[in-house]
């Protein structure tokens, strides 16, 4: 199990060794710390005192509608008037205020790290202690026999979860920049390899999902049954369903950094995407799981999709952004939703399709002269939504640090070398489809003229090509990976000699026929009113 692992790994929490307390400290320096902490203690505000003390009280009593209140509010209230720029007191500080509760402290912990990571510059002790404060919390929650007695608010486990994963990608980009490493980090770095760990990370999650029987309780609920009957001891407590669900959709995040696109939609294969789904309680966990599900489709070729996914999530997010919070995740999802609207414009490019009218003007105003220059084939836009837009992608491999060069680009320069080559083979399509709509009929030779071919073959080649790249697994039920193949483009031909004949393969809806169908149903209306 991963605690056994975990617990190997943290060594009872000890510290890497290269930022360890010394041994030989003598009585006069553990006087001296001592009184440096009392000093910190005295300098901590009485509202953050008051703050600290009820938060213990609230998590001790089990009050979880005040627990909620006190971390989605009081909490970043304080940061903002006493923290903006400057860390929360330690742990090791507050101690004395909630009796050394050591479950309390992991959670502070948890949070003090967090916000470091939000608004500080992370040292590498911060790093490493984060990890080993993780180490504790999982343990904590998956080491006993029985459930434990912890109830938190769903917004902080799914910040628990996504954050855990946000300090792994951090750390696997972190240590890659070698160079600017000095030889305390790199011995630090080199004695301690378990430190964030990919195996340790991806069994926290499958362990969470596991001892939840998170897939197992949407199976049955798939299937129209009680999620209860299949939750089992543990999952049917809210802390270990909600963590084990939150789990999946970090599956689905990490899959994606490591390049595994048909495993990170596995992942999600007994989650019906609706409006009624867990995910949706949390707003930045509804945007992760759409972000990161719009980018493997389309990684995997599956563009109408990846559309599907992009218009679904951004239409969500224009509905609520007017909902701001103090929450560092507003800006976040803000980015997040940028950075779809230019892979959406990626896909449309493509795969041409007809979305909404709000998204479609969003898009075109944010990235209107990207999308004139992606469809006259202009591989280097591409390239420069792809890398704005795409996750920073990871190697989980630990570095060679005796060969002093940075290579935490190289991932993220690899998937876009794939997707450009997938560009290069297709990037026709489009300029193909715009002559195709001019026309019923078509002389080869004369396509071949627009395109600038010498050749009457390669024009047939430029048409196969087009025919093979606008046929796509479409999903519409069922399985995320499930899906048939379908026509995905508007139009459709057949070659016949040397003339092309084209053909509508979709029945437009022209708005005066629905407006005559509005109407005939109104006039129903007071027809059957009248009698």
């Amino acid at each position: 199990m991963f605690y056994e692992d975990i617990n190997d790994a943290s060594k009872d929490g000890e510290i890497p060794a290269a930022y360890s307390q010394d041994d030989e400290f003598d009585e006069f320096q553990e006087e001296l710390e001592k009184q440096y902490k009392q000093q910190q203690e005295i300098k901590i505000p009485n509202e953050v005192k008051k703050f600290i003390l009820n938060f213990h009280k609230i998590l001790v009593e089990h009050t979880f509608h005040d627990l909620q209140n006190i971390y989605e509010y009081s909490y970043n209230k304080l940061t903002e008037q006493f923290y903006k720029n400057v860390q929360w007191p330690e742990a090791e500080v507050i101690a004395p205020l909630v009796n050394n509760d050591a479950i309390f402290l992991i959670l502070y912990k948890e949070l003090y790290y967090r916000h470091i990571y939000a608004k500080l510059t992370p040292t590498i002790n911060d790093r490493f202690n984060s990890y080993l404060n993780y180490c504790d919390l999982f343990n904590y929650i998956l080491a006993p026999e029985k459930p434990v007695e912890l109830e938190l608010p769903n917004q902080w486990l799914w910040d628990i979860i996504d954050e855990f994963i946000y300090q792994f990608q951090s750390f696997c980009q972190y240590r890659s920049k070698v160079k600017s490493k000095n030889e305390i980090e790199l011995k630090s770095l080199r004695e301690r390899p378990d430190i964030w760990n990919v195996h340790n990370v991806l069994n926290v999650l499958y362990s969470l999902i596991q001892k939840s029987n998170i897939n197992e309780q949407l199976l049955v609920n798939k299937n129209g049954g009680d999620m209860m009957e299949a939750a089992g001891e543990f999952g049917s407590k809210q802390l270990y369903k909600m963590l084990g669900y939150f789990s999946i959709i970090g599956l689905l995040r990490v899959h994606c950094l490591l390049g595994d696109y048909s495993l990170a939609l596995k992942m999600m294969e007994n989650i019906e995407l609706h409006t009624r789904n867990i995910f949706l309680r949390v707003s930045a966990c509804h945007v992760t799981t759409y972000y990161y599900l719009g980018f493997a489709y389309m990684m995997m070729r599956r563009y109408s999709d990846a559309i599907k996914t992009f218009t679904s999530i951004l239409h969500y997010i224009n509905r609520i952004k007017n909902y701001k919070t103090l929450s560092y995740q507003y800006e976040a999802t803000n980015k997040k939703s940028e950075q779809m609207y230019a892979l959406l414009a990626i896909c449309i490019t493509l795969c041409p399709t007809g979305i909404d009218e709000e998204t479609h003007s969003n898009m075109v105003e944010k990235y209107g002269e990207h999308l004139s220059k992606m469809q006259k084939g202009d591989l280097k836009v591409f390239e420069e939504l792809f890398t704005y837009a795409c996750p920073k992608f990871i190697n989980p491999a630990v570095p060679n640090y005796d060969i002093m060069e940075n290579t935490q680009m190289k991932p993220t320069i690899h998937q876009c070398k794939i997707f450009i080559e997938e560009i290069n083979n297709q990037y026709l399509v489009p300029t193909i489809r715009s002559y195709l709509k001019l026309y019923k009929t078509l002389d080869i030779q004369k396509l071949g003229e627009f395109l600038d071919y010498d050749s009457i073959d390669k024009c047939k080649n430029q048409l196969i090509l087009f025919k093979h790249k606008t046929r796509q697994r479409k999903w519409e039920s069922g399985e995320l990976m499930s899906g048939e193949y379908t026509q995905t483009t508007d139009i459709d031909f057949y070659l016949k000699q040397d003339m092309i004949h084209i053909k509508d393969s979709k029945n437009v809806n022209r708005v005066n026929d629905l407006y005559i169908r509005q109407i005939n149903k109104l006039e129903d209306m007071v027809n059957n009113i009248k009698k």
